[in-house]
């Protein structure tokens, strides 16, 4: 079980560096450092999901029209400060050619109150700036959510809300924080790329993530097992692939399961009315997840970040912490912002199969004991976006 040790109390981050660090001056004209490094860019992310007109191979140094679209906003709830998010960005941007956002605002979330679920009112009014996240993990975690929910829906107003620490306590408080922001003006989506073990009590935080005109994301986790948020039937639970490409052309091959993606049958959540179609899979309780995208970190996505060890850097990262903000763009570029979660459970789980990449090939989960299926599984859920259809 993913964070037994700290269920309910701190959450972690659910992405993954492969050792690689890259550093020196870019290439200006696609993947940073290459050739022969196939690591996804969003114009080959693009690509492969159908997001933009289709290109034989996919092959992220030949592809390089990225997503467009977008609109209201979409807010990254993170803990810890990162100073250079937007600066960051910038180089990110400059490196793939994505025009900057319409805003990127960076707010301080106060701290999380006594009561689960709640914040603390004495600095709801001025929240002070969160210790620093250089070291922490959480510098790479919000550089990658803010460059990849961006680079999705490149024309959504873009939020970083910091916690003042990875306490669950503190989180949901950003999480209120962003869904009151958010949903009181434009609507949009929030996306949690971060988990805790399950814990007993946790549906008492359920409500949390209702803010109304706003779906919410969460990663499933890098590990067998399950995570929460992501269990909560609020929210969009997204799991893992693996992006599998020639290793010499660099061309896509296909799409299969990512063998460390969290997955599974919640201990203490109710089976949502939007699985009635799966029960005989789920029984009486929730399964996640929901949806997927790559999350290999083998198969992985560039980053830039300035912060982690003081010197600038294109990282290599995986994870279900890549997945969250990829979907949470995507359906913000869909342009139906739904207006709950709930309401856009209803209509995935409602779409047609083709409105899916189905990943029939490969296993997952505790002693790789979930296999691949046609339709909703264990590993992948109803599978990785196909176009913008039903999203």
């Amino acid at each position: 079980m993913p964070g037994a040790a700290n269920a309910g109390v701190r959450a972690h981050t659910h992405l993954q560096m492969l050792a690689a660090k890259f550093t020196g001056t870019p290439n200006r004209s696609g993947p940073p450092f290459g050739p022969g490094l196939f690591y996804e860019t969003p114009a080959s992310i693009a690509c492969i999901y159908g997001l933009r007109p289709p290109v034989a191979g996919c092959n992220p140094y030949t592809v390089d029209a990225n997503p467009s679209g977008g609109g209201r906003a979409i807010a990254i709830v993170d803990a810890y400060d990162n100073p250079n998010a937007v600066s960051d960005l910038q180089m990110f941007n400059n490196q793939f050619g994505i025009a900057p956002p319409p805003n990127f605002i960076v707010n301080y979330a106060p701290r999380g109150g006594a009561t689960p679920g709640t914040c603390d009112p004495g600095t709801t009014a001025h929240p002070p700036q969160p210790p620093p996240a250089a070291g922490t993990g959480w510098d790479i975690e919000a550089s990658l959510d803010v460059q990849w929910a961006h680079a999705m829906a490149p024309h959504a107003i873009l939020y970083l809300i910091e916690a003042q620490s990875n306490s669950l306590a503190d989180l949901m408080c950003a999480v209120i924080f962003a869904g009151a922001g958010i949903g009181s003006s434009t609507g949009g989506e929030i996306s949690m790329s971060w988990g805790s073990g399950e814990f007993p009590g946790e549906t008492a935080l359920d409500p949390v993530f209702n803010a109304p005109r706003v779906v919410f994301f969460a990663s499933t986790g890098d590990g067998p097992g399950t995570s929460y948020p992501s269990v909560s039937s609020n929210v969009v639970a997204v799991g893992g692939t693996t992006v599998s490409r020639n290793p010499v052309t660099g061309n896509f091959s296909f799409e299969n399961t990512w063998q460390s993606t969290g997955g599974g049958i919640s201990r203490f959540e109710s089976r949502p009315s939007y699985q009635s179609g799966i029960a005989a899979l789920v029984g009486d309780r929730r399964g996640v997840p929901d949806v997927a995208a790559d999350a290999n970190p083998s198969t992985g996505v560039w980053v830039f970040n300035s912060s982690f060890v003081g010197v600038p850097e294109w990282f290599i990262v995986g994870g279900t912490s890549v997945a969250s903000p990829v979907w949470a763009g995507i359906t913000n570029a869909a342009g139906s912002f739904s207006p709950s979660s709930a309401a856009q459970l209803n209509k995935l789980y409602g779409d047609p199969a083709s409105d899916f990449n189905d990943i029939t090939f490969g296993v997952c989960g505790p002693f790789m004991g979930y296999l691949a299926a046609a339709g909703w599984d264990l590993c992948s859920g109803l599978g990785s976006p196909n176009t913008y259809s039903g999203k």
